[in-house]
């Protein structure tokens, strides 16, 4: 009895090693593929969400202003004087600018400054009475605004130009 052959389990083909092998790495490159899928999904909507929430934060703390000037557009004008009038409008001003500059908007309206396309945009040209005012801001029809570090509208200016006279 000595002599009895254990039967061992026959070695995979050589083929069918290298099958396996890949199908491993193929089911794991899909897993990958469908995870990051799946991640760059997920990070859209909550930068999609996290945007709205922003702009609700922004819309919520300007309300009252807003309420406040619902209630000036049904003022009886007849019943009220310019100067209340006024005063009220420059109070809703100031709250909103507030509102504003919590939130990072700064105002473009520097006259005097020098020119700079990046936050400006020139409406047109005038003489400039010296040399060192030449493409200088001379006059700001329209203010600019900024939020931190974007530009949301350039300020319409009127840029002086040095005529060497």
């Amino acid at each position: 009895m000595d002599n009895v052959a254990v039967p061992t389990p026959a070695a995979p083909p050589a083929g069918a090693a290298a099958e396996t092998a890949a199908d491993v790495w193929k089911d794991r490159h899909l897993r990958l593929a469908a995870d990051f899928e799946n991640f760059r999904k997920r990070t859209a909507k909550e930068r999609t969400e996290m945007w709205m929430r922003a702009q609700a934060d922004l819309v919520g703390r300007l309300a009252d202003a807003l309420d406040d000037l619902s209630r000036f557009a049904h003022i009886d004008p007849a019943e009220t004087d310019a100067r209340t009038l006024h005063e009220g409008v420059d109070l809703v001003e100031r709250k909103v600018w507030k509102e504003l500059e919590a939130a990072g908007v700064t105002r473009i309206d520097q006259a005097g400054v020098p020119f700079d396309p990046n936050v400006h945009e020139a409406v047109t040209t005038q003489p400039a009475s010296k040399p060192e005012e030449d493409h200088t801001v001379g006059q700001v029809v329209q203010p600019g605004y900024k939020m931190r570090d974007i530009l949301l509208r350039p300020a319409r200016v009127v840029v002086l130009t040095w005529q060497g006279k």
